[in-house]
């Protein structure tokens, strides 16, 4: 029995056997077999590359019909509302009663490829342009479960894939948010964001889960990293982490290697005369002891960071020491950073 490879998402498989005629078979993929029997049942559309192929393909819809029944596949949704097929958003039913979004998963894979899939040439494609673009499919209200979805080692792997946005001129200058682009703009809304580490020291503990805002100030972008827990946010009130943002940063110094901007956390005494409303002021305690960061962010904390995708950062942070002979150690691995539409804290 002969088969054939389907590319998808960058790699190469086989897997469910298509007879295509009374001695060769064809094997694909089961999500492109159900897509290509969508395509049958679609009018003639501009963007639908297959219309030709499929009126002429000798697998007849009834046969491939046949073929999505048997093996179950899971089909998009088919609302009232939905205009056309190509309106349909794919998503598979979990036994626990959970939607499982198949343009979420594409990323899963794609960081995290199954073992049985063959990675095209990694020179026929950008793999950060491809994130970029997947990422930008997926609604900005559900990006936020990218942070369940990817751990600690695809969050690595992201940053990795990230390093390869700098190869595409194009991609190298796109930014996953207006107050880390290059426009600076005074009328530019407070951001927040969700973020997820690796994990770190028992001192940082906290922000495995966290909140990040950013905010614009005399024609400079600041952010403040806010924790999660209670007694995180009783201490934040008086000792708040603040950094800025050094766009003029495009190298993490420890490692050589390419980001796109970093957060420097310096002393935390920004000197502004307008913080966004319900931010504390750094204070002095006891008129005598300077409202420093609490360790370690007083000792030369800087967060390298990277544009993964639209509304999505990833960064890596360092404690790059305050003392000359001090060796820069990270902090807490890589961060992914989702930003929050909720519009909240």
């Amino acid at each position: 029995m002969a088969s054939s490879r389907c590319c998808c998402f960058g790699f190469t498989t086989t897997n469910i056997p298509i007879t295509t005629t009374a001695t060769t078979t064809r094997s694909y993929r089961p999500q492109f077999v159900q897509h290509m029997i969508q395509l049958q049942q679609l009018p003639p559309h501009p963007s639908n590359p297959f219309r030709h192929f499929l009126q002429h393909s000798p697998a007849s819809s009834s046969s491939s019909a046949r073929l999505l029944n048997a093996t179950s596949l899971p089909c998009a949704s088919s609302s009232s509302s939905s205009s056309s097929p190509w309106d349909d958003k794919p998503y598979e039913l979990l036994p626990n009663g959970r939607i499982s979004y198949l343009d979420e998963q594409d990323i899963v894979s794609f960081l995290d490829p199954p073992k049985h899939l063959i990675p095209l040439d990694p020179s026929s494609f950008n793999p950060a342009s491809y994130l970029w673009k997947k990422i930008e499919d997926i609604p900005e209200e559900r990006r936020h479960r990218l942070l369940s979805l990817l751990n600690p080692r695809l969050i690595s792997r992201a940053w990795e894939i990230a390093g390869t946005r700098y190869d595409d001129p194009k991609l190298a200058v796109k930014s996953a948010s207006n107050l880390l682009s290059h426009a600076d703009d005074h009328a530019l809304p407070l951001e927040f964001w969700n973020c997820r580490t690796s994990g770190g020291p028992l001192a940082i503990a906290w922000m495995k889960y966290f909140k990040k805002a950013l905010f614009y100030s005399k024609e400079r972008t600041y952010g403040r990293f806010i924790g999660g827990s209670l007694l995180e946010g009783i201490s934040s009130s008086f000792i708040p982490l603040y950094f800025t943002v050094i766009r003029e940063i495009h190298e993490v110094v420890s490692t050589e290697q390419p980001c796109d901007l970093a957060y420097e956390f310096g002393d935390g005494l920004l000197d502004l005369s307008d913080y966004p409303q319900g931010f504390p002021k750094p204070v002095l305690f006891l008129c005598y002891i300077s409202a420093k960061h609490p360790w370690p962010f007083c000792d030369q904390v800087v967060v390298y960071v990277r544009h993964l995708g639209p509304g999505v950062l990833v960064g890596q942070a360092w404690q790059e020491g305050e003392a000359l002979e001090q060796v820069p150690t990270k902090l807490c691995g890589e961060v992914l950073m989702v930003k929050d539409n909720s519009g909240g804290m």
